[in-house]
């Protein structure tokens, strides 16, 4: 895969967008991956119930990455529970959790109430779906490893268009940090309280705008430049500063101003992974 590093963050994005499918391509054809792809796809069709998804280390490794939860991997035991929760339950743990990657990883698995068997295992469309995301992670991750600002952007653009509210970014590490460097908020600022935290994105932003893949290339530049700035990547100083005295406008108000705030400290730090 093309290296990122080295690079500042606005043309390392530029890199991978114009690289993508290059790259998706030769992370399907890496011997390693390739083989967990084909165990995929030859086993995926016979599991029946999350017990037995489980017991597949290979595939439900596969399965974990694809969905971005490798950091979940060895929590096999949460794991089987949430998958055999039935989410019309409040009570349910998949409804407890609040990691949004976890939620949209059962509902596109599918099992049924109490771990019944999944019908779209069988589905050739869904495991190509799933191949996707197992081949758009890999290169993200490590795109994310060649250049961390770029890491951060390429995940705000990969989710940009299902964000529907700020509880979203909030509950999303890198969504949170892109949005606060991109509208000049304080890193401190995550350690408020919850609502606070939206509060202060809302005088900031109308959120709607995502929606507008335009506005989403405007707000990535903005990140690119601050991020830049403040990590010493390149010279870009100078630009950083217009954009925090409000020379670039894409806000509500039709300006930015560098947010001063006083964070007190709160124990337990912005929101628990259950609600």
């Amino acid at each position: 895969m093309i290296s990122l590093g080295g690079m500042s963050t606005q043309v390392a994005v530029k890199l991978f967008d114009a690289t993508r499918d290059k790259q998706l391509d030769l992370a399907g054809k890496n011997a390693l991956n390739a083989r967990q792809i084909e165990a995929f796809e030859e086993r995926i069709g016979t599991i029946t119930s999350p017990k037995e998804l489980i017991a597949d280390t290979e595939v439900f490794t596969f399965v974990m990455r694809a969905f971005d939860l490798e950091d979940q991997i060895f929590g096999k035991a949460m794991m089987r529970k949430v998958l055999e929760s039935d989410i019309s339950d409040r009570s349910a743990l998949v409804n407890r959790l609040s990691d949004p990657r976890i939620r949209e990883m059962y509902q596109s698995l599918g099992f049924g109430p109490k771990g019944g068997p999944s019908e779209n295992f069988a589905k050739p469309d869904w495991q190509a779906e799933v191949v996707e995301r197992f081949k758009e992670r890999i290169v993200l991750n490590a795109a994310a490893e060649d250049n961390s600002g770029a890491g951060i952007a390429l995940e705000f653009k990969a989710k940009a268009a299902d964000i529907d509210s700020w509880f979203d970014v909030l509950k999303d590490r890198e969504l949170g940090q892109f949005m606060r460097r991109a509208l000049g908020l304080p890193d401190e600022a995550v350690k408020v309280d919850l609502d606070r935290q939206v509060a202060l994105f809302e005088q900031k932003y109308d959120i709607k705008k995502l929606k507008d893949p335009a506005e989403v290339d405007r707000l990535v530049s903005r990140f690119a430049a601050i991020h830049d700035a403040l990590e010493g990547v390149g010279s870009q100083s100078n630009t950083v500063l217009q954009l925090m005295q409000g020379a670039v406008s894409i806000g509500q108000g039709g300006s930015f101003a560098t947010a001063t705030i006083n964070i007190p400290t709160i124990s337990g730090g912005g929101y628990s992974a259950y609600r």
